[in-house]
């Protein structure tokens, strides 16, 4: 067997992180709660120790405390009201716009394919469609300069 390199751990943890992050914003849209108790039951999970507790935590607070600017990215960005949004995929769009907006450091396509597997494994039959082409138009408008020179 073939030990992960760091990179690939470290990515690894993040995609952990984002899993669980995704389920708590799913749990808070149905069940409201402050994000520290989302928190706390994410932490809680058996997957938690496998994960980046750490950008966990980031997901969890500053998706929540920065809901409705993303709510606003979000709806400029697709055509029907938000809340006919399944709501698996209003947590995985909400954790891309905000990935997009506010983490330069993780190159757009990582977010873009992060967030479509998230919904081909959670999401409705062919939600990865829509959740790429809605990150896709999200990485156009927050960041075509990266998207322009090519990088990621």
């Amino acid at each position: 067997m073939v030990a992960a390199t760091p990179a690939r751990s470290n990515s690894r943890a993040r995609s952990l992180a984002r899993k669980l992050a995704m389920q708590a914003l799913y749990q808070w849209q149905l069940n409201a709660q402050s994000w520290t108790e989302l928190h706390q039951q994410a932490l809680a999970s058996e997957d938690a120790a496998r994960a980046d507790t750490t950008y966990l935590s980031e997901l969890i607070e500053k998706v929540c405390a920065e809901r409705e600017g993303l709510d606003a990215e979000l709806a400029a960005l697709i055509e029907r009201p938000l809340t006919s949004l399944d709501p698996i995929e209003h947590a995985i769009l909400l954790i891309g716009v905000y990935e997009l907006k506010a983490r330069p450091d993780i190159p757009y396509r990582v977010v873009i394919n992060e967030g479509v597997e998230l919904a081909r494994r959670f999401g409705a039959t062919d939600g990865h469609k829509f959740v790429n082409a809605v990150l896709d138009r999200a990485a156009s408008s927050l960041r075509g300069t990266e998207r322009s020179s090519g990088s990621a």
